[in-house]
């Protein structure tokens, strides 16, 4: 539900600003596909997937340790907010190696920071990462999973908000909470700018800056998106069409 409301809010945020607004009317058919089919891919057809396959994918291959891990609350949450945020960061890194790049390069023909593509990819790309495969384990083998799956739900709303547009005031008393360890959208848009390499984090700033791969800026690129020849149909299904 979490997820669900801040998809809505955002979506009502851009929709009533008129900025927003009009980079809305300005997508093409094309982005329109890309990212209504994204939306529907990460947000509905693979958490199924999750629960349907993969769930019991580990159902048969460790079955003796189904509730094998007790965790005191904030520690489930941890593991889902932390550590799993560190896989995370070295997983998006090994997306943008010369081997990986081809099949996230279409999230980032996104050229304008906008919730709706928030989850533009080829359509093999959720299957790449470690998100997966690691909230099925983990969901599988906790006892009491619910603090976890918190953590989860915390970090997906924080990855659509991190593709928005809507960043709190440079000085303001939120910005100056949460910008020391938080990915703003201002520092994820950098990330989709075509000169910077770096701010592969999701929820937290501390692995860019212990890998030193972190750009620091109160503002926002001039420009962001790559120019891709790839067809629509490349676009969804690169590897296999």
């Amino acid at each position: 539900m979490l997820v669900f409301f801040t998809f809505v809010i955002l979506l009502a945020l851009t929709v009533t600003n008129s900025k927003q607004t009009f980079v809305i009317l300005k997508k093409s058919r094309e982005d329109w596909i890309l990212d209504g089919i994204g939306l529907f891919f990460q947000g509905i057809a693979i958490p199924f997937f999750q629960i349907a396959v993969v769930f019991q994918l580990y159902q048969l291959l460790l079955p003796d340790t189904r509730a094998s891990l007790n965790l005191y609350p904030i520690a489930a949450f941890l593991l889902s907010f932390v550590f799993v945020d560190y896989l995370y960061y070295w997983n998006h890194r090994l997306f943008h190696t010369r081997k990986l790049w081809f099949i996230h390069q279409v999230h980032h023909t996104v050229t304008e920071m906008d919730v709706l593509g928030t989850s533009r990819n080829t359509l093999w790309t959720s299957f790449f990462i470690v998100y997966l495969w690691i909230h099925s384990l983990f969901i599988y083998l906790l006892q009491e999973p619910n603090w976890y799956i918190l953590g989860i739900s915390l970090s997906s709303a924080l990855d659509l908000w991190r593709h928005s547009s809507f960043s709190p005031t440079v000085n303001s008393w939120l910005y100056r909470c949460l910008s020391p360890w938080l990915i703003l959208p201002q520092d994820h848009a950098w990330h989709h700018s075509q000169f910077i390499q770096g701010n592969y984090g999701a929820n937290l700033k501390l692995w860019d800056k212990i890998h030193k791969t972190y750009h620091k800026s109160d503002q926002v690129p001039d420009s962001l998106g790559i120019n891709s020849s790839l067809s629509l149909s490349k676009k969804l299904f690169l590897p296999l069409e």
